[in-house]
């Protein structure tokens, strides 16, 4: 497959090329070589308050699909497989509370833990059971009540905790609340990666979001880097609706609307005033990309106001051009674009990124 190299310095570096995001090589690439390496986050801990709990859960839908079961006992969450060591059926396909996780096919069960326990008609069965007979255990991490997971734990995901524990950390994060009325699901007719091309800079601000453009002070937009994830950060124009920063705080004494965290290769996650909007980022196909919005209230009364209002019409405008760029890069003359040093750095971090793990 061909290699994409992007340049270190911004100033000198060209785009990736418009193949790119037409191959279907590279497209399957990612999944295996991006995305089966990355932290994936996988909802909230509010339905694992009890011990005994069980709740099943998917590794990143439509790309990978990797059944996995959450589970609490003696008041520790676990990350387990959800497919039983004897013939690969689902153990769990519902919230559910038990002492213990039972095949429904053969009646092979668990702990919660995921530690075998027994297994019917086995009675002859030699060299048996095996460390492989237990379920396999997913590496977890925990941030205010959201919780993470990865396939293997090859990436660092401290590093972006800490990124965002500095600029958002001073919020009461275990007191965020999902608002479900207020969830939604977006099928976008464009590659996942563009749409992420897309959020990753504030440049089209003032030509796409006429309404943000108003709340926004555009010339003090600014990103900040980090290793595997970034922030872009919304100055408020007026000074209104903005964040109560605390005196130790790195930005105190700025008036600051909302912080934009992206964290590669998939997830956004938008922090406002009024609390959080989780955005994750799903590959369907090629041209087909679905992106899951998740509401998380901290401050009801700031519902709507400021750069955290319509949310819904900005993603409307968003999908416009992403949709617009999938058709034109599939021109015959278009081949590749330059970045501009100073409101695209999110997006040459981006696409530095993918191809580094794409190469490897």
């Amino acid at each position: 497959m061909k290699k994409y190299q992007i340049h270190e310095d911004i100033a000198q570096a060209e785009t990736l090329s418009s193949d790119f995001y037409r191959s279907q090589d590279v497209f399957d690439a990612l999944i295996e070589k991006v995305f089966a390496k990355s932290w994936q986050w996988i909802g909230d801990d509010a339905s694992l308050n009890l011990d005994g709990i069980c709740n099943p859960r998917v590794f990143l839908e439509f790309g990978l699909e990797e059944p996995m079961l959450l589970t609490r006992n003696n008041g520790e969450l676990h990350c387990l497989s959800n497919v039983c060591t004897h013939r690969g059926n689902i153990l769990c396909h519902s919230l559910t509370k038990a002492k213990q996780i039972t095949c429904a096919y053969h009646g092979r069960r668990f702990n919660l833990e995921g530690e075998f326990l027994h297994m019917p008609e086995f009675r002859d069965a030699k060299n048996f059971p095996r460390k492989e007979d237990s379920l396999h255990r997913f590496p977890l991490k925990k941030w205010g009540t959201w919780l993470f997971t990865a396939l293997e734990n090859v990436m660092d995901f401290e590093v972006v905790l800490e990124a965002m524990n500095g600029k958002v950390g001073f919020l009461p994060l275990a007191d965020m609340r999902e608002d479900k009325s207020r969830n939604k699901d977006y099928l976008v007719n464009t590659h996942w990666a563009l749409y992420c091309d897309n959020y990753l800079e504030g440049f089209h601000i003032p030509f796409v979001h006429e309404s943000l453009n108003a709340a926004l002070d555009y010339g003090k937009y600014k990103t900040e880097l980090y290793p595997l994830c970034n922030v872009q950060i919304g100055y408020s124009k007026g000074g209104e609706h903005v964040f109560d920063l605390p005196p130790d705080h790195e930005d105190f004494g700025e008036q600051i609307s909302a912080y934009y965290f992206w964290v590669f290769p998939n997830m956004m996650f938008n922090f406002y005033p009024w609390g959080c909007s989780v955005n994750v980022v799903k590959p369907i196909s090629l041209n087909r990309t679905k992106v899951s919005f998740y509401s998380y209230v901290l401050d009801e009364p700031k519902l709507d106001l400021g750069a955290g209002v319509s949310l819904d019409k900005v993603e409307r405008e968003d999908e416009f051009v992403v949709e617009g760029v999938y058709k034109g890069v599939g021109s015959r003359v278009y081949k590749t674009g330059r970045f501009s040093p100073k409101m695209e750095k999110g997006v040459h971090q981006f696409q530095r990124l993918l191809a580094q793990y794409l190469n490897d």
